[in-house]
């Protein structure tokens, strides 16, 4: 027996796409780490097994970065235009899409831009 896969309607997605720009307009921008497109939200949210617990160490509001640390122990840094730095909480519980870079805190979800940890 198959688990039925959760369908979100346009509707439901479209709420969740949360506009990021610092300036505080919409964001024109699909770039990653700038607005969430349709698309990203609907494939992140078909592949729910790549999702990645985190919690958040450290925001960065002036170089719009957030540190998070799986709970597997391993750190990663995302950029993000600015939504999310709102959002985002030290010490707080949020996932990582770790194919399609979405970051979820609480229901609201964001497109952000993976940048390498130096270890």
């Amino acid at each position: 027996m198959n688990t039925p896969l959760t369908r979100l309607s346009p509707a439901e997605v479209t709420e969740r796409a949360v506009c990021m720009c610092s300036h505080g307009q919409a964001c024109s921008s699909y770039a990653p780490g700038h607005a969430l497109h349709l698309i990203q939200a609907r494939i992140a949210s078909a592949t729910a097994t790549r999702w990645a617990d985190a919690i958040v160490e450290r925001v960065d509001d002036e170089a719009h970065t957030i540190a998070l640390r799986t709970l597997d122990g391993e750190a990663r840094t995302v950029w993000q235009a600015g939504g999310a730095l709102l959002e985002a909480v030290e010490g707080a519980p949020v996932a990582l899409h770790l194919d399609y870079d979405v970051l979820a805190i609480g229901r609201a979800q964001y497109s952000v831009a993976p940048l390498v940890d130096a270890h």
